[in-house]
């Protein structure tokens, strides 16, 4: 059984590999309740000053010392554990995010992939040997880049942290995480697992927090040598900030408004389910959520009706229902989502096409949203503008593939993209004009894809995680040029 649950206080702060108390508690709410179910340890500034220098004390000890291969070893005995232990880590997501229980074991599941996979690249990122001058012998090698933090986000804490943590310690970083002060039980139990898996002591240390004290003093630590963070184009612009100050490179995962073009001759039995579940899946609080369905006028009508009758199965309720969709995260994030969701009822010509239901007997201070799925929208308008972060779908009629493009291009986003049709010229022509990180051509996610390089331009952000494109930001390329004569 997995050592620790919601009541676990103790545990907030871990340092060196020692727990912490840390300075104040933090709350634990069930968004499926409401209810404060209990409190984890906070730390602050000078929590962090102290894990920095717990990371930085590790990479001249029993971490630094490890060659690439024991590194790797390491995280892969990690990953049968919290394989083993997905049960009880989806039970605790479930708990503390909101997140079905489904979703939740596959995100647990997925953070057991990322461990095998990096545990496995660990001694697999080779330098290489340069043609040069006759005397010459040059070649690159790639080094870690020291100390990195990592800022994540509440709404998939297990997966960011097997995108970012483990691939910053397969290349010989040591790591300080502050998880989102709204859902850290699951990074706890991570560090525990690690712990009890034998990771050497400093190499990952968590300072849970809010991010105004530990955040931004993570961010702008002089002894972190690199920051990753996952969340809002706002707050990626503070951190970047921050870190710019001592020139310290960053890893910025930022919000999306992605785009399904879905063209005439499209599959649409295979395209459903795609196009509604990248929008609702976790309550749409998903970067990467297919917010905009843009469908070509021939085939507008009938697939309208599709996404219609699909929306009215979709059933909302508590994350231990395991139904669809589960609450948003909190109250607040409810009260945003549900002004968006007004902006459409207020404006003539926007239509709620269709919404899932609420569950009778879902707990009434639970934090709801039925999902909604809107016509009639501009593309210029808010609601096709803006990142909602709540499961609210607009469906955009287009004429021809010019127009499709410069619809889905017409953010301030790029993060991901799919286009759906048979014709194979278009899909290449269409995936190489469209402003994105990912593309995906009759499907959308591919199925998580560990080993897919994952992030995005404009206000997406910049960086890639996952596969090796993570293992090359983590570390920094040198050069060596040897005279020899």
């Amino acid at each position: 059984m997995l050592d620790i649950g919601p009541s676990a206080a103790q545990d907030g702060v871990l340092i060196g590999g020692e727990w912490r108390a840390g300075e104040a508690a933090l709350p634990v709410e069930d968004p499926s309740t409401g209810e404060i179910v209990g409190e984890i340890a906070a730390g602050g500034a000078a929590d962090v000053d102290d894990a920095v220098a717990a990371a930085r004390a590790a990479l001249t000890g029993e971490w630094g010392a490890l060659s690439a291969a024991e590194r790797g070893r390491v995280l892969s005995r990690i990953g049968l554990r919290v394989a083993e232990c997905a049960d009880e880590l989806a039970r605790l997501e479930a708990i503390d995010v909101g997140k079905p229980l489904k979703q939740a074991k596959a995100d647990a599941l997925a953070l057991a992939r990322y461990l095998e996979f990096y545990g496995g690249a660990a001694d697999k990122l080779h330098g290489e040997t340069i043609p040069y001058l006759d005397g010459y012998t040059v070649f690159t090698r790639r080094e870690p880049h020291g100390v990195t933090g990592h800022i994540t986000p509440w709404n998939y804490p297990m997966q960011i942290i097997g995108r970012s943590v483990t691939a910053a310690l397969a290349v010989g970083n040591a790591a300080v995480l502050k998880p989102a002060e709204e859902a850290s039980l699951t990074a706890l139990a991570f560090a525990r697992i690690a712990n009890d898996c034998g990771l050497p002591k400093g190499a990952l240390n968590v300072v849970a927090g809010d991010g105004e004290t530990a955040g931004a003093a993570l961010a702008a630590h002089p002894d972190v040598d690199h920051v990753s963070f996952t969340g809002s184009s706002a707050v990626g612009a503070l951190i970047q900030t921050a870190a710019a100050a001592r020139a310290a490179p960053v890893t910025l995962e930022l919000g999306g408004k992605s785009a399904q073009l879905v063209f005439d001759d499209a599959d649409l039995d295979a395209a459903l389910p795609f196009l509604v579940n990248a929008g609702v899946q976790n309550a749409g609080q998903t970067c990467s959520a297919a917010s905009r369905l843009l469908v070509q006028r021939g085939v507008y009508d009938a697939l309208l009706e599709r996404l219609a009758r699909r929306y009215g199965a979709l059933r909302v309720g508590p994350a231990l229902r395991d139904l669809e969709v589960g609450p948003l995260i909190s109250a607040r994030q409810q009260k945003i989502v549900q002004g968006y969701f007004d902006l459409a009822e207020a404006r003539s010509g926007i239509a709620v096409a269709a919404r899932g239901r609420i569950v009778d007997d879902a707990p009434g201070g639970g934090h709801y949203f039925a999902p909604a799925l809107l016509t009639g929208v501009a593309p210029s308008h808010r609601l096709a503008q803006e990142e909602i972060f709540g499961p609210v779908q607009v469906v955009i009629p287009f004429d021809d593939e010019d127009e499709a493009v410069a619809i889905a291009n017409g953010t301030a986003f790029g993060l991901v993209a799919a286009v759906w049709t048979r014709d194979g010229a278009r899909q290449l022509r269409v995936a190489g004009r469209l402003k994105a990180g990912q593309v995906f051509v009759n499907n959308y996610g591919a199925g998580g894809g560990v080993e897919l390089p994952f992030g995005g331009v404009k206000r997406s952000g910049h960086g890639r995680e996952k596969g090796f494109e993570a293992l090359y930001g983590f570390t920094a390329l040198k050069t060596v040029a040897v005279l020899h004569g």
